[in-house]
């Protein structure tokens, strides 16, 4: 039986639109996670599309890895190679490739939060300040990875957080990034800002990857921040077949520089986007509804 014929008017125009810009609108329980997989199945079965010209993209390692099953069970073993990961995944892995374009060696080290809360405490305790209730590792290190999360420009934002302090930070931040760079390290937040600036700076180098992905599906993308959203207009200028799928009611990363506004304005950056909404919920009972 044909797969499409399981699915409801709106999920199988979701499934079959693959070229241009998509936005569907999807709550929970009605059927995202298997557009996603079906559509993914469309291009590879109906379309013919290459697998390795295919990009999900998630937020959770376990959403991955539950994307990654459904594939797997929905078409044969020849046929995996979809790319599926988190943003920062993706990012790691082209840094791997590139980030000696940048200055960096390739089996450069990822700092975790402890690692990167002890480097900004050293170095407060060596600027030899002596009213610490004036600035503090704690919100220091938080205002360091919230500037890297929404800004382009993180010493700039954190400059203007720290009006009376600027000098100061600026201090800090500048040679928390010398330390880091020094030891062939970079934090969690510089993933994303590392791979932006290799396409910013080295567009020519980093051509060959947005000529590989030519269907990219992105799933929540109410929580994508302003870089991730970055380094989806990047991957995509070439071909602008982007299909996102999120839900403009609930976002739950806000607290780590998740923009809802980037669903809201997607129209403003892609105006011929073509927007699905599945309505019909399968998981909740009709009391709930």
């Amino acid at each position: 039986m044909n797969s499409l014929n399981l699915l409801n008017k709106q999920q199988k125009e979701a499934v079959i639109s693959i070229e241009g810009p998509v936005m569907i609108l999807a709550g929970a329980g009605s059927g995202k996670t298997r557009v996603i997989t079906e559509r993914i199945s469309y291009l590879i079965d109906i379309k013919k599309v290459s697998p390795k010209h295919i990009l999900a993209v998630t937020f959770t390692n376990k959403a991955a890895d539950e994307m990654r099953e459904r594939i797997k069970e929905r078409l044969s073993v020849k046929k995996i190679g979809v790319h599926v990961s988190t943003f920062h995944s993706l990012g790691v892995s082209l840094l791997r490739k590139s980030i000696h374009l940048l200055g960096y060696r390739s089996n450069f080290i990822i700092y975790d939060t402890k690692d990167q809360y002890a480097l900004v405490k050293t170095i407060i305790e060596e600027q030899n300040i002596e009213n610490l209730s004036i600035i503090d590792a704690k919100s220091i290190h938080f205002e360091i990875c919230q500037a890297k999360s929404i800004s382009k420009n993180p010493l700039e934002y954190l400059v203007q957080r720290f009006i009376s302090q600027k000098e100061l930070i600026k201090k800090i931040f500048l040679k928390y990034q010398e330390i880091m760079k020094g030891c062939n390290a970079i934090d969690f937040e510089d993933i994303l800002i590392l791979t932006i600036k290799l396409f910013e700076i080295h567009p020519i180098e980093m051509d060959s990857l947005v000529r590989r992905f030519r269907y990219i599906m992105v799933d929540e993308y109410q929580d994508t921040n302003i870089i991730q959203y970055q380094l989806l207009k990047y991957l995509t200028k070439n071909h602008r077949n982007l299909c996102v799928v999120g839900d403009d009611d609930q976002s739950i990363y806000g607290w780590r520089g998740a923009e809802i506004k980037n669903i809201l304005d997607f129209e403003k950056d892609f105006p011929e986007v073509k927007l699905i909404s599945l309505e019909q919920n399968y998981r909740s009972t009709k009391k709930i509804l």
